[in-house]
């Protein structure tokens, strides 16, 4: 088993060193620099432990490690072969190997997929609406994937324009998900990037905080003046359409895909700088209607005419946001990846920020806003300082926090799995490693009436770029009736296999709701029915939505749902394949263990799975593997 481990850890350091030689080193890329931030962070631990006079946590075992590690980087349990492999090499270096190993992998943008979406409350669709978020969710796995900067993450959403079919500019989708209700959105913004929580600004001063409404219009004034690129070209052709009522065949179709997924995906208007006040404006400082110009609340002031539109307000606002709040932007953000890390933020909730100064642990929340600077807000890098740490190895503490409105990091607290986790943990036990399945790809086909048309010849990014060039209303209906002489016969060609390669068209991987993999690959938000839905997936509806509460549903789809279908009673599955070669009924017990519980059973546990094997016979195994896998040791990290 060394060489197996050997060889998928070494993989890992092997591409960060030659990743090291072909450009200039980063800090996330110089693991003694990371080596060298996780031990400064445990001295600030160490401190706090002294002056509180608490005795250090033990260290926990290599299988709870394990199992640590991989839920927590890369958000399910190892394979019965990555577990096994772990656990069986001796190697004082294999925690550190292990964590390098898994912060590269293909698991851990994954599982950052699913907390971006969340976050960003994506969603596939819209309501009343044909247009798709697909390209904006793409856009959204290809960041993590390249694992993208924050501060460039946040820059391209909160500044985009553009085409919202066009890769390079498809982050307009963090506002056209928003269409119409611009407020609430820039209510999220501040919320999500720095901490600020001013939604109820919006209709009076906040009695308990610090924004004043007219505060709030002063910063919606950066984003006001949305609109669709040229939607004016387009919306006399799609009033005639609407009105008539009676003939709503293939020309309407066409018109509500030019509509809805060309003009309806697309952003204009840069951001005006001024606002109208509303006219149930109450407050005295200002009246109802009156223009004002955009002015930021905090950090470095940054200020826009109320004479005059000046059409670059969200560049300015997203340059405010990340580079003149002070540490407010590293730190909210490095606070959110300590909870995700550590399971518990230094102060909670992380979308409310705090002063370093003002929270429990100064020092040490002063120290982490700074190295997420210090590493140009590389979150991977960022999270791997974090899981070199001993505190991220400290034992689990049962017991409450000692420290009132913060944590004590007297060990990680016990805390049941996502819903995403608890589903590709699953995945991983009926189909083996879910990572080296193909990832789910936008579907840049031309749809209409729910039909693919023109396949191989033109695709949504060169069809909406062909639309929204167009520079009156002339053209467009001109364009307009050429393409559906295009749909209807066919674009004159046949549409041999080969064209969409001839074109240079990936071929499109789309996944079902029921598909087995990666809960990041199915379809966002799940529907009500699936095991993901069930166990407390965010709706997408808020920010941060998923839950962990418990429900008779839950109980009832491990009973007789998917478990038992796709695992329990698969024979196939790649728990039972895990025990091939196995030669005694104590070794296939053992094996299952590690697969499900990621670690040996005690001699007791051994003693009963033995009896339930010899009474049952291969009925036995199956019993086991249903009775683990719906235990709570599995449903919950420790």
């Amino acid at each position: 088993m060394k060489s197996y481990i050997t060889c998928f850890l070494a993989a890992s350091i092997s591409l960060q060193v030659s990743v090291r030689a072909e450009v200039a080193p980063k800090p996330g890329d110089d693991i003694e620099f990371l080596r060298k931030s996780a031990l400064e962070i445990d001295r600030q631990i160490a401190s706090f432990y002294r002056s509180k006079k608490l005795s250090v946590p033990e260290v926990t075992n290599d299988a709870t490690f394990m199992r640590r590690a991989f839920l927590v980087a890369i958000g399910r349990i190892p394979t019965a072969e990555e577990a096994l492999a772990f656990i069986e090499i001796e190697d004082p270096a294999k925690r550190e190997e292990l964590v390098a190993y898994l912060m590269k992998s293909q698991g851990y943008s994954s599982h950052m997929t699913n907390w971006a979406f969340d976050l960003l409350r994506l969603r596939d669709g819209r309501q009343g609406s044909q247009a798709t978020n697909e390209p904006y969710r793409n856009w959204i796995r290809k960041a993590m994937d390249d694992n993208m900067p924050w501060d460039d993450f946040v820059t391209s959403l909160v500044a985009s324009s553009g085409n919202g079919w066009d890769p390079k500019t498809a982050s307009v989708g963090y506002y056209t998900i928003d269409r119409g209700m611009p407020l609430d959105n820039l209510s999220n913004t501040m919320r999500i990037f720095l901490g600020s929580r001013m939604e109820c600004a919006q209709c009076h001063d906040d009695p308990f905080g610090k924004t004043e409404r007219k505060d709030f219009y002063h910063l919606a004034a950066f984003t006001e003046g949305q609109y669709q690129q040229n939607e004016q070209y387009m919306s006399g052709l799609w009033r005639e359409y609407q009105s008539d009522q009676e003939n709503r065949g293939e020309d309407y179709r066409v018109a509500q895909l030019f509509w809805d997924r060309i003009y309806g995906m697309s952003l204009s208007g840069g951001g005006k700088g001024m606002i109208q006040l509303p006219s149930d404006y109450q407050y005295r400082d200002a009246d109802p209607g009156e223009n004002l110009g955009a002015k930021t609340p905090f950090g470095k002031t940054v200020r826009m005419s109320d004479k005059k539109a000046e059409g670059d307000g969200r560049v300015q606002f997203a340059d405010w946001i990340v580079t003149r709040t002070g540490e407010q932007f590293p730190a909210v953000m490095a606070n959110r990846m300590w909870q995700r890390i550590m399971g518990k933020g230094i102060y909670e909730p992380v979308d409310d920020y705090i002063e370093s100064k003002k929270t429990a642990h100064p020092e040490l929340m002063s120290q982490i806003a700074k190295l997420m600077h210090d590493l140009n807000y590389d979150l991977r890098a960022f999270q791997h300082v974090l899981m070199l740490t001993r505190t991220f190895q400290f034992a689990t503490n049962p017991n409450s926090s000692t420290l009132e409105g913060g944590d004590d990091f007297h060990g990680r607290k016990i805390a049941r799995l996502s819903s995403e986790q608890i589903w590709d943990s699953l995945i991983t036990l009926t189909s083996g490693d879910p990572d080296k399945k193909p990832v789910r790809t936008a579907d840049n086909r031309i749809f209409v009436g729910g039909n693919p048309v023109l396949v191989g010849q033109m695709d949504m990014t060169q069809l909406s770029d062909d639309v929204l060039a167009l520079n009156s209303e002339e053209e467009v209906r001109k364009y307009f009736k050429d393409f559906l002489v295009m749909v209807k016969t066919g674009g004159g060609k046949k549409g041999k296999k080969d064209e969409s390669m001839s074109m240079g068209m990936a071929p499109v991987q789309t996944y079902g709701r029921d598909s087995p993999v990666r809960a990041s690959e199915l379809p966002s938000p799940a529907p009500r029915e699936h095991f993901l839905y069930l166990f407390g997936a965010s709706d997408r509806e808020v920010v941060d939505g998923a839950s962990k509460e418990p429900n008779v549903g839950q109980v009832l789809s491990m009973m007789n749902g998917y478990v038992q279908r796709q695992l329990v009673g698969n024979s196939a599955a790649h728990v039972y394949k895990s025990l091939e070669g196995a030669g005694t009924e104590g070794e296939k017990i053992r094996r299952i263990y590690l697969a499900i519980l990621n670690r040996p059973p005690t001699e007791e546990e051994m003693g009963w799975m033995k009896e339930e094997v010899k009474l049952r016979g291969e009925e036995g195994y199956r019993n086991i593997v249903a009775s683990l896998v719906m235990s709570s040791e599995f449903l919950f990290l420790q």
